[in-house]
């Protein structure tokens, strides 16, 4: 091949190329859908009537390669009820910034309390924000149900919960005063 024809040889793709349609996506305001399978942000999710599922027992945590989970586990009490059975996950952080979204936490989960869903934006301005909270991470309350903590279904133990027996709140059910976060009765509120 002649050493002239080298550089008309590579100008032939750029020129193969200018009349081809162009593949444009307008990401930010038209967003493709993902698989069903994508790995994305994590969530904490709920039973039925409202009580969380995660028992702080941890196992994401371990499981995590990047060390990106912290969990703190604490008792429940018949006054402050988060989860069925004796514990919840007390304080619950996932630090973005050392996920690599593998999904080994969802499958050392238990109690199916953590999943991963499609939602993939997670870039932010400042560091502190992409350590999410378990306020952040936890799903919102749908119909039927009452923000935690409260009392369990009434003639249930844990058990029924993660058969899938309870299916909404016990009609009257109330939320309990979060003393371990601060809250307090409203007769103190009052009185004070």
């Amino acid at each position: 091949m002649p050493e002239f024809l080298g550089p008309v040889s590579g100008f032939g793709v750029t020129f193969g190329a200018m009349f081809k349609k162009r593949l444009t996506e307008q990401y930010p305001e038209e967003k493709k859908p993902t698989a069903p399978r994508f790995h994305g942000r994590h969530q904490l999710n709920r039973h039925p009537d409202g009580l969380e599922k995660c028992v702080g027992c941890e196992l994401c945590a371990w499981a995590c390669p990047a060390d990106a989970i912290y969990v703190e586990g604490a008792d429940n009490t018949d006054e402050e009820r988060y989860s069925p059975g004796e514990r919840y996950g007390a304080v619950y952080q996932i630090n973005y910034l050392r996920c690599i979204l593998c999904g080994l936490c969802v499958e050392a989960c238990p109690t199916r309390a953590l999943t991963m869903t499609n939602e993939y934006e997670l870039a932010d301005r400042t560091r502190e924000s992409l350590i999410y909270t378990k306020e952040e991470l936890l799903a919102g309350l749908e119909d039927g149900m009452v923000g935690a903590p409260h009392a369990m279904y009434p003639g249930t133990d844990e058990q029924d919960y993660y058969k899938g027996l309870v299916t909404e709140a016990a009609p009257g059910t109330q939320r309990q005063v979060a003393r371990s976060q601060g809250e307090k009765p409203e007769e103190e509120e009052v009185g004070a």
